[in-house]
């Protein structure tokens, strides 16, 4: 599915959701725009991938009982 066409559908779902309201289609297009963008520039991005390293060693407990030389 082209963008055009991905931005009108999602137009027409928000329209749905919304109740139908008359005189707001270029609202619900604009959002729509905005929607469609933003899930492009997520998937430009990729997915996130937690750092293994943060929070490694975070343990309080455990640092003080290093500490303490248990």
């Amino acid at each position: 599915m082209g963008r055009e066409e991905r931005i009108r559908q999602r137009a027409h779902d928000i329209w749905e959701r919304e109740g139908r309201p008359q005189g707001r289609e270029r609202e619900h297009w604009d959002q729509a725009v905005q929607e469609i963008e933003a899930e492009g520039s997520e998937a430009e991005r990729g997915p996130v991938v937690p750092d293994p390293t943060v929070g490694a060693g975070s343990n309080p407990e455990a640092r003080g009982s290093k500490r303490r030389g248990r």
